[in-house]
């Protein structure tokens, strides 16, 4: 968890560093895996009475398995990330914000963090945007080259085959 204490707010902005590891449990639902920790930093500012705001970053690498062919992909995930924090009840009124108790003492960004990583990081990944995938009949990589089998005709064209042929002969 990434908690930071409201009451060093009195001596100026805090900044924050911290690495979320790769199989905690509060990142669990990711479509992807995560290749190494997340690695969180940021800054927590007093923007108000009784509202702060911590804007920060977030770096990792997801893994796992290209879509189209199967080959293992890491992949780099970064985000900017900006969260309002409110104490009291107005935190309750503002959608946007992250509602803090009337006497919370601790901000818990983890709650932004993992909303961030979960927008930024992809549903799948894929060895590279031109990937052309496996043959669907023999299975071979068709990025390495060109596999051995013939090409069958769509058949929803073979009427228009059969014209073109009658057309000819």
């Amino acid at each position: 968890m990434l908690q930071i204490d409201l009451r060093e707010l009195a001596l100026g902005p805090v900044e924050t560093a911290a690495e979320l590891a790769k199989d905690d449990p509060l990142l669990a639902g990711l479509e992807v895996g995560l290749a190494e920790p997340v690695r969180v930093g940021g800054r927590l500012q007093a923007t108000g009475e009784e509202r702060f705001y911590w804007h920060g970053t977030l770096d990792t690498r997801v893994a796992g398995e290209c879509r189209r062919c199967l080959a293992p992909v890491s992949q780099a995930v970064h985000a900017d990330i900006g969260a309002l924090f409110v104490r009291g009840a107005d935190g309750d009124d503002d959608p946007d914000a992250f509602a803090l108790g009337e006497d919370a003492t601790l901000v818990d960004v983890t709650p932004a963090v993992r909303e961030e990583l979960f927008l930024a990081a992809p549903r799948y990944v894929l060895c590279r945007e031109d990937c052309r995938g496996l043959c669907p009949r023999c299975g071979q990589d068709l990025n390495a080259g060109p596999c051995g089998c013939s090409p069958t005709p769509d058949p929803r064209w073979s009427a228009l085959a059969a014209l073109k042929d009658k057309l000819r002969g």
